[in-house]
């Protein structure tokens, strides 16, 4: 690939998911490094960052969560009219906050799990029966803005998620869903020569929690890969359409990876998007373009591509 832009690879940022971006920084920075692109590795966290990216041509973003997969990231870019690989503001703000997500992707067609909204002011005791007797047991507990499954908790009873509601949840806002029994599927989707194309949709089996929480996300013994998923071909079919109808609807760019549930009814839920997903060369999306016959160093490519100069976008 003959590129001569000035990269700005953006990795690190301050969110909870800092960990994982740095490792997705690293990765692209070896996939830049074998492609022979120019390039500089910089972290919105340092006090020049602003000054360095705008002398720069493009920004690849390597990096999640709060403050960087959330719309504020891309804001500041667009103000610096540095043009960068992902989604817009909008997008970015309404993929990052889930019930908002949610109920877009619900009104575009797309079958979600229902959810309760928590208000830090409401009574623990009050909100936790309300949940309870709307939605039955169990329920999961999930931050409205946050990635990577940080913070999620799995309730079985109303006395623990009443405690936790009193004692654990002030100062940030939460939202609670039906905690279902089923399989945790992923599907990426990738805009290329100017067409939305789907990754073959991935199975991930936790192998030491009963669900896909952080530690086992991050924990390389916690989870095993199955890719293609191993679901009927019309299941398969229906996620990679949800996926492609997820990232239209909230008006995704460049690429995307939805997550959802599949219960053994066979009933497919769609949980959440991610408009900046995981870099690893063995994470998510990685090993779905590898299993479309796409290399990691030909997905970075692709990725670049996608970057938006033309024109503003909300």
């Amino acid at each position: 690939m003959s590129d001569a832009r000035r990269i700005a690879l953006v990795t690190g940022g301050r969110s909870g998911e800092r960990d994982r971006s740095l490792i997705s920084g690293e990765a692209v920075r070896e996939s830049l490094v074998r492609q022979s692109l120019p390039h500089v590795v910089l972290d919105p966290t340092d006090k020049d960052f602003t000054d360095r990216v705008r002398e720069t041509d493009v920004a690849f973003l390597a990096i999640a969560g709060q403050w960087a997969e959330d719309g504020k990231l891309q804001g500041l870019l667009d103000t610096l009219g540095v043009p960068y690989t992902g989604s817009g503001v909008l997008a970015s703000a309404m993929a990052m906050h889930k019930p908002t997500s949610k109920t877009l992707v619900l009104a575009g067609g797309v079958t979600v799990l229902p959810h309760i909204p928590l208000q830090g002011h409401e009574d623990p005791g009050e909100a936790a029966r309300a949940c309870v007797e709307e939605l039955g047991l169990p329920v999961i507990l999930k931050p409205t803005s946050e990635g990577g499954s940080i913070g999620m908790r799995v309730f079985r009873d109303l006395n623990s998620l009443t405690t936790t509601l009193t004692h654990d949840t002030r100062g940030g806002e939460w939202f609670i869903e039906p905690f279902k029994e089923g399989t945790a599927v992923t599907c990426g989707v990738l805009e290329k020569d100017g067409a939305l194309m789907t990754l073959p949709p991935l199975e991930t089996v936790p192998t030491s929690a009963d669900f896909y929480d952080y530690k086992a996300k991050r924990n390389p013994a916690g989870h095993r890969y199955r890719c293609p998923a191993q679901f009927p071909d019309a299941v398969l079919a229906t996620i990679s359409r949800a996926a492609v109808r997820a990232h239209q609807v909230l008006n995704c760019s460049g690429y995307s990876r939805s997550d959802f549930l599949v219960t053994p009814a066979g009933d497919i839920h769609w949980l959440e998007v991610n408009t900046l997903p995981g870099l690893s060369p063995h994470g998510n999306l990685a090993t779905m373009a590898a299993a479309a016959g796409i290399s990691y160093d030909a997905l970075i490519q692709a990725m670049l591509a996608t970057a938006h100069t033309d024109g503003y976008r909300p």
